[in-house]
């Protein structure tokens, strides 16, 4: 045990050692549910490492994870062949690019069947929107102004710009029909709607 605990914190093991805490840190967070899984797919390219496939998170704790296991074995056998001084620091270097090297390349064969798991699936578009019920959420609707909120099939609220013609009032509270989005303007075309007629109740 003392001799596990000496090289997980000895060079060069104490930098995968490091990495380690945090991604065990960041899963605990997740299953706290205080952090999401895929958190870093919008800031890390992994497709440049050939990575892609998994959320980032998964990838990178997989590269960690390995990269420390052959760090921390190279490092028990390079200890007992008695080595020290500059060669050691030296074959601890080279260690840590190995590791690296051997964790990236395993890696790389473990996201393939694991991108399986985890399906591409289309962002939330506006087009989503269209044909739902909106409640307005400002004091008047007409061709310049306008805010209201949707609730979208998932169950989440946005609150989306509106804009309506003609002369029927929309109300602040009052219920409304998105019929159409305007790409230029940015903004969904409403009118008004009776809830009596909401074959949804």
């Amino acid at each position: 045990m003392a001799e596990f605990l000496e090289t997980a914190v000895g060079f060069p093991t104490l930098l995968f050692t490091s990495a380690l805490v945090v991604v065990i840190a960041f899963w605990l967070l997740v299953l706290l549910g205080a952090a999401d899984s895929d958190t870093f797919d919008s800031d890390v390219d992994t497709d440049a490492l050939h990575l892609g496939g998994v959320p980032v998170a998964v990838s990178v704790s997989l590269l960690i994870a390995l990269g420390w296991f052959c760090s921390l074995t190279g490092s028990v056998v390079l200890a007992r062949t008695g080595v020290s001084g500059v060669a050691f620091h030296l074959l601890g270097a080279v260690l840590l690019f190995a590791s690296l090297f051997v964790a990236w390349r395993v890696t790389r064969l473990l996201v393939g069947p694991l991108a399986k798991l985890f399906p591409d699936e289309p962002g939330p578009s506006r087009q989503d929107f269209l044909g739902l019920t909106c409640t307005i959420r400002t004091g008047r609707v007409d061709a310049e102004f306008g805010q209201a909120e949707v609730v979208a099939r998932d169950g989440s609220t946005a609150v989306v710009q509106v804009r309506q013609t003609g002369t029927d009032v929309l109300a602040l509270g009052s219920t409304g029909l998105l019929y159409a989005y305007d790409d230029a303007g940015e903004f969904f075309w409403v009118a008004p709607f009776d809830t009596a007629l909401d074959p949804r109740g």
